[in-house]
């Protein structure tokens, strides 16, 4: 099977984010792919909700042989099993959590279906400290 380039975002601001981060981190490199590239950790205010929490984030870039939907089931088990309940696009609104894995390129494809819209534009292009930590990579 062909190995895909993914680079992933994640961020925590409830808790120990650091500790939050860094467990995703390995979860995701034992059950998902390999991390070939990682930037620093960055600690930001909240973006598009109000909430005394900073949060922790990075961005990483993994090689996986999963699909795109199979990544983002994937990402969605380990967000549950480290306590995470409700999801954004379930919602409808940004809210305070555990932890966040967003998929923001795959290879250079261009994906759309209702959960998973890849490039994430936001991420890309409006959000000012995934920016940072993408141009890290």
């Amino acid at each position: 099977m062909s190995q895909h380039e993914v680079t992933l975002l994640l961020g925590s601001n409830l808790g120990n984010p650091k500790k939050n981060v860094e467990e995703a981190l390995c979860r995701i490199e034992k059950e998902i792919g390999t991390i070939i590239k990682q930037s620093e950790m960055l600690f930001t205010d909240p973006v598009e909700f109000v909430s005394n929490n900073i949060f922790c984030n990075i961005a990483i870039v993994i090689k996986t042989q999963f699909s795109p939907i199979k990544l983002l089931n994937s990402v969605k088990v380990i967000e549950r099993d480290m306590g995470r309940v409700d999801d954004t696009m379930i919602l409808g609104e940004y809210e305070d959590r555990i932890i966040d894995v967003d998929i923001v390129r795959f290879n250079a494809l261009q994906f759309f279906c209702e959960e998973l819209i890849i490039p994430h534009q936001k991420h890309l292009h409006q959000r000012d400290f995934s920016k940072k930590l993408l141009d890290a990579l």
